[in-house]
């Protein structure tokens, strides 16, 4: 009797996410498979539309079928060099397969491609880790956690110091608005970067959330007082659940609890969309926001990235909080608004 053998074998192509039919069977697998709003092709269109960042993946079939994929963002800074992300601009993505010697091939056809692309580091924020590349789990936490069955409900799962704050917040003289027109996106973006400024961080280009609105499911929840934008967040709906992405408020948004009101109401308007879950996003480990997000009484779950470098030389930092970057961080937060407006996009569309 002849020795067993493989029917097929898994071969590995590029994939271009801006190719309809390609992009539809990679959504249709990604969906299958239980993949993130960010190993989407259509996140990493919006990437490459928002900021010029190449997107771009390794598609893995076996007789036709694909069996794995790894998104990929291209990214190139003069600050911060080159990359392979995945995915750009996101806190998860990575390799996504149905086993893993898929996920072992892909992994090698990433560093295969990082030295066709002059790229000497990959970075993957989630998926099926690569063996015997640089992992790290203690840097980063996720925070997520099921919507409650009605507004009442939802107020009571907030711990009790928490639910006084957000109490407060519905009785102040604040408004709230949604939608995705132009008025929308100009509001938030003001109030972003008003935000990440006082942070001392540059602002992403608003061609970045232009393209994200355009590209995927989302909306965005902005708190007015007396018609002054003073908190917004823009959201992404994926999988039953929301996804508060890129959020922030003015000076004036702590003293008038404006976060909370926001954020309070996003849970009750996603609950009222059919989601089921809220994904409190990606902090980092011992940060004030970390603790924001425990006092709603989410619990923190450690993220894992993997890196991989072609060298032994010193790997890409883009870490706003590294300690690296506190004399940069303590300039940009004396800017004029108006001025880190101006640069902090070039600047930050090489974040990546």
């Amino acid at each position: 009797m002849s020795a067993p053998f493989a029917l097929t074998t898994t071969r590995l192509a590029l994939a271009d996410p801006s190719d309809p039919g390609e992009a539809a069977r990679i959504e249709a697998f990604v969906a299958e498979a239980g993949g993130t709003l960010f190993h989407r092709p259509a996140w990493l269109r919006a990437v490459e539309r928002g900021t010029a960042q190449r997107g771009l993946g390794i598609v893995a079939r076996r007789g036709g079928t694909i069996t794995g994929w790894l998104p990929l963002s291209e990214v190139h800074s003069p600050i911060f060099g080159r990359a392979l992300v995945s995915s750009g601009f996101a806190v998860g993505g990575g390799v996504l397969a149905e086993d893993g010697g898929t996920a072992d091939r892909l992994a090698h056809g990433a560093r295969e491609l990082a030295g066709r692309l002059s790229c000497p580091t990959i970075e993957l924020r989630g998926g099926t880790m690569p063996r015997a590349w640089d992992l790290r789990s203690d840097a980063h936490v996720g925070f997520a956690a099921a919507l409650a069955d009605d507004d009442e409900a939802q107020l009571l799962a907030v711990p009790r110091k928490q639910r006084a704050e957000v109490r407060k917040s519905l009785t102040g003289d604040l408004s709230v608005r949604i939608g995705r027109e132009e008025d929308d996106r100009a509001a938030h973006y003001a109030v972003y970067a008003e935000s990440v400024r006082n942070l001392g961080t540059p602002v992403f280009p608003r061609s970045l959330f232009d393209a994200a609105l355009d590209e995927l499911d989302s909306d965005i929840l902005t708190v007015f007082d007396r018609g002054a934008p003073v908190a917004s967040v823009l959201s992404f709906y994926h999988d039953d659940t929301v996804l508060p992405y890129w959020g922030g408020g003015t000076l004036a948004a702590r003293r008038l609890r404006a976060n909370e009101r926001m954020y309070f109401e996003l849970m009750l308007h996603a609950r009222r969309r059919g989601c089921a879950r809220f994904d409190f996003g990606r902090s980092k480990v011992g940060s004030g926001p970390a603790a924001y997000k425990k006092n709603w009484g989410f619990s923190p779950e450690p993220l894992t990235y993997a890196v991989w470098n072609a060298s032994d030389g010193a790997k890409r930092n883009v870490d706003p909080t590294d300690d690296s970057y506190s004399a940069k961080i303590a300039l940009w937060k004396r800017l004029p608004l108006s001025l880190a407006n101006r640069i902090g996009p070039h600047i930050a569309r090489g974040l990546g």
